[in-house]
């Protein structure tokens, strides 16, 4: 028998909602039998399984280890155990990985925390996701970060696994946003769709830009080249995808023909303000990708996520960032750019 006990992160969520998640391969005709003949109860109690589960909510499920394994994914040869998260792997393992990860990645500048979402400052050439097994990235320091100061259990891991909210390229650096609960989560993903929390970015382009102006366009992505291209006008291309970007001069550095903007994402997509400064003759110093002019000792697009400004109506749990303004302070590279000018 499993004993399930329901936390925060797992309260509001439909009972048979819950249990596919938890039982990935199992049916959900099976899970409504099994909640039919009471060998999975809530509660002491038959369900139906269309109830909403609230905090210290107890799911019984009264199956053979190895019936649970089968439903659950869990392998029970070592050798199948593999290192994606979303195998199903034994947690444990999965926990000391991520761990393993936060300790080689090491201390990250955290802007600000709460219960429910970190602001942290990643470093250029650190992954905001692994994009294979053996990565280590921003995503699996948070996972080791909470396990580390026990700010989450093995056990809580088995329903919900903490996530970044926004992603940055390998080496663009600055602020991410993490959340530690799936309500920290709904909350900042429902900010970044409908746009009221604002992302605003510092980098250093070829040439002189006076004025502030507002960029419109589509864009595309090549996968296989991970490059994107974008034209002015819509081209009629399910594969394009709409994009604004917002930027204004910070200042201008004559002796270096170079300015320092800073950029507001309206929408967010893969490579947009690299490609879209692009698109307009000024380009990111360093990245070669994008047009950019290689610079002695810069290895890539210097560009910085430098500032979150959140709207002011956010319910009670976040009253302590509600209308606040964080800011990630421009990394020692810009410094050492600008002063050669």
């Amino acid at each position: 028998m499993k004993e399930i006990v329901i936390g925060n992160n797992e309260s509001d969520k439909r009972l048979d909602g819950f249990l596919k998640s938890y039982l990935p391969n199992a049916s959900m005709g099976f899970i409504y039998k099994m909640l039919r003949k009471k060998n999975i109860t809530l509660n002491g109690k038959k369900a139906s399984g269309t109830e909403k589960l609230a905090s210290n909510d107890v799911i019984c499920i009264f199956f053979a280890d190895e019936t649970l394994e089968k439903f659950r994914g869990i392998s029970t040869d070592s050798t199948q155990s593999g290192n994606n998260s979303n195998s199903r792997s034994d947690i444990q393992d999965y926990c000391k990985r991520e761990i393993s990860s936060y300790k080689k990645i090491g201390e990250l500048k955290v802007i600000y925390e709460n219960k429910h979402v970190i602001f942290v400052d990643k470093p250029a050439g650190l992954l905001s996701q692994k994009s294979k097994d053996t990565d280590d990235s921003l995503n699996d320091w948070l996972i080791g970060y909470m396990l580390t100061n026990n700010l989450i259990t093995p056990s809580e891991l088995e329903t919900y696994k903490p996530s970044i909210c926004n992603r940055l390229d390998r080496n663009t650096s600055g602020l991410v946003i993490c959340a530690k609960s799936l309500l920290g989560a709904r909350t900042m993903n429902n900010m970044l769709k409908d746009r009221t929390l604002h992302k605003y970015y510092r980098t250093i382009v070829t040439g002189k830009i006076s004025e502030s102006s507002e960029l419109k366009g589509f864009l595309y992505k090549d996968e296989k080249k991970n490059k994107v291209f974008i034209k002015t006008s819509d081209p009629g291309d399910d594969r394009y995808s709409y994009i604004e970007t917002e930027y204004k001069p910070v200042r201008y550095y004559n002796g270096l023909d170079m300015t320092l903007l800073e950029v507001k994402l309206i929408t967010g997509k893969p490579h947009q303000i690299r490609a879209h400064l692009q698109s307009i003759g000024h380009p990111i110093i360093g990245d070669v990708k994008y047009g950019g002019s290689p610079v002695k000792g810069l290895k890539y697009q210097l560009l910085h996520s430098y500032r979150l400004v959140l709207p002011k109506d956010l319910n009670d749990e976040f009253c302590d960032i509600a209308g606040k303004e964080f800011i990630a302070e421009l990394p020692d590279t810009f410094g050492s750019i600008i002063g050669k000018g």
